[in-house]
């Protein structure tokens, strides 16, 4: 078979003749059609967990004011419930270098200075301003893979992100207020939002290629050491002790506590999967979806008052993120009809030619 003929039967990001790339996910085989279906359930599971775990966190915070503390815990879980699943043999370590075992520590302080720099910017900026600066996340996302990766959407998956993030900034419109410092922490935690996203689709997927559970077993102990140093250079540890002393952590709290880092554990799992067969991008637009779900929920629940403009945004980005579904499922679908031709046509070239 000619060098040209091996080149078209590469996926279009990996031609062999084109510098620029698709990040789509590349065209599937006849066998792997059934897995779109697959794909888009792990995304549901990690939607409805993610929206899960937000409620509860907002609802375990007024009583455990410990951001740091409680994103320890979490990481306390991750060891314990990935020791378990690795001592029934659902997964194996492997090999890593030096190098690779420095990317996974890099990673680690990624997720911890993420977390660090949302907490920070909230006490300089209005919630519905961070809201609306946090919803850039998709733009940064684009941005990334074009600037770093060289690699490209459709264009009709461009269009769609508009209302996405649009949509967002009109939901969460109300009492907008920052500094200068602010605005650009907040703008960067929207950034290290994407890179997170980026980096830990790229990791499982063309990096050292690590199952979610063998991931999150190596990063898990690296962030509870960071998260405790972060608690203890902000008071978090010392204040606790007060707190205790108090009376204020008796067993049912603990309990409490205990079932906000299970489902942690498991939002991360299935997080970590989602993203390895979905993708970086849709991640960061079903987290923008997942906002305005959390709006609606206290509307019905916790009586939040929102205005005509908020209602707008509220469809707007309901719209968006249908459309956006939309775009990527038919992207699938032709990427999975593209491979069925290149399948059965060119072996049959490549017989005739000989």
């Amino acid at each position: 078979m000619s060098s040209d003929q091996k080149s078209r039967l590469l996926p279009l990001h990996q031609s062999a003749h084109d510098s620029t790339s698709t990040a789509s996910i590349p065209a599937q085989s006849p066998k792997e059609e059934s897995s779109v279906r697959t794909k888009y359930a792990w995304l549901t599971v990690y939607f409805a967990l993610n929206l899960a775990l937000t409620l509860y966190n907002k609802a375990v915070m007024g009583k455990f004011p410990f951001p740091y503390l409680l994103t320890g815990i979490h990481a306390a879980c991750g060891c314990l419930g990935c020791m378990f699943f690795y001592m029934r043999g659902s997964f194996e370590l492997t090999r890593l270098t030096d190098s690779e075992n420095l990317t996974i520590l890099l990673f680690s302080v990624l997720y911890t200075i993420n977390i660090a720099i949302s907490n920070v910017s909230l006490n300089l900026v209005t919630i519905p301003f961070h809201q609306i600066v946090r919803a850039t996340t998709p733009l940064f996302t684009v941005a990334i893979y074009a600037l770093v990766l060289h690699q490209r959407y459709p264009t009709l998956t461009y269009l769609s992100l508009l209302p996405v993030i649009v949509g967002v900034g009109l939901a969460c419109y109300g009492d907008i207020y920052f500094t200068p410092l602010g605005f650009l922490l907040t703008l960067l935690g929207s950034f290290l939002a994407a890179l997170k996203t980026v980096v830990t689709n790229r990791i499982q997927t063309s990096g050292l290629k690590l199952s979610p559970l063998e991931l999150l077993h190596r990063m898990s102990p690296l962030a509870l050491a960071q998260t405790l140093l972060y608690a203890y250079f902000t008071g978090e540890l010392s204040r606790l002790e007060t707190f205790a002393a108090d009376g204020n952590l008796g067993r049912r709290e603990v309990v409490v506590l205990l079932v906000n880092g299970v489902i942690a554990f498991a939002l991360n799992v299935i997080s970590f999967t989602a993203n390895r067969k979905t993708g970086a991008l849709t991640m960061t637009v079903a987290g923008n979806v997942k906002q305005i779900l959390t709006i609606v929920l206290s509307v019905a629940f916790w009586g939040l008052k929102v205005t005509g403009v908020n209602m707008v945004g509220i469809v707007v980005t309901l719209a968006g993120g249908a459309w956006y579904a939309a775009v990527e499922l038919d992207g699938k679908k032709r990427g999975v009809e593209g491979k069925k031709k290149e399948v059965v046509v060119e072996p049959l070239r490549e017989v005739k030619a000989g």
